[in-house]
């Protein structure tokens, strides 16, 4: 299964655009949030070669304006998208999307999206001491199971022993995005590095708000099993 890289903070070269967020796009119709900026995320898209009227349905993984601003104008261009949301993103997100003629599916638990493609749903977070809802995709492929987060409020060890509750059979082969690990203590970050041991994750993709220091823990644990997400960047799960 295929994950092209969007957006996200660094690229492999300098004509994509970088910032703030996230955006990952799996098998050239499902789209994993839509990072800060229409203007990046569309450049990018048009770099990567990747054509928006084949993509089918967008997941948001929070309503962060890091992971949703760019939304709003691929809506507009293109009308009539599935968009699967969490219950708690609150009504003026959810009247925005239907005000854009998309198509609102709130998801609070676990649910098939396309062949061997999944959505957590809701999962109960915390920000700033306020409530976040977040909800991550799962891949299911011949390797194993791959998690795409996009900031893992709810804690990035936690969200993962929930999907392999819904999947007890299947091994943790890679996992990649935010773990918003960036304002953690250092023996914080390795008992999450030792977490991800323990739940047998074979390749790791921290990036967005992970933090530099959990990025070289998780380097340096993983070795060649660690993956950069840049921009432009094109993975196999």
């Amino acid at each position: 299964m295929e994950i092209k890289i969007i957006f996200d903070k660094n690229s492999l070269n300098g004509g994509y655009s970088t910032g703030w967020g996230i955006s990952y796009l799996v098998n050239n119709n499902i789209l994993f949030d839509t990072g800060e900026d229409w203007q990046y995320l569309s450049n990018n898209f048009r770099i990567m070669g990747v054509d928006i009227s084949n993509i089918e349905k967008v997941v948001i993984s929070h309503n962060h304006w890091d992971h949703a601003n760019g939304l709003w104008e691929l809506l507009n261009s293109r009308q009539g998208l599935e968009v699967f949301v969490c219950s708690g993103f609150g009504r003026e997100f959810r009247d925005k999307v239907n005000k854009l003629n998309g198509k609102l599916e709130e998801v609070n638990k676990i649910r098939k999206l396309d062949e061997n493609i999944f959505v957590t749903g809701e999962i109960t977070g915390e920000y700033k001491s306020k409530y976040m809802p977040e909800q991550a995709m799962v891949l299911q492929t011949d390797n194993g199971i791959s998690v795409l987060t996009g900031c893992a409020h709810p804690g990035i060890v936690d969200m993962l022993y929930l999907v392999k509750r819904h999947f007890p059979n299947k091994r943790m082969y890679f996992v990649g995005g935010g773990f918003h690990l960036m304002d953690k203590h250092r023996e914080e970050i390795e008992n999450v590095v030792n977490g991800f041991k323990e739940l047998g994750v074979q390749k790791v993709g921290p990036s967005h708000c992970t933090g530099d220091y959990a990025e070289s823990m998780f380097k340096k644990h993983y070795g060649n099993n660690f993956i950069n997400l840049k921009v432009g960047r094109v993975i196999e799960v």
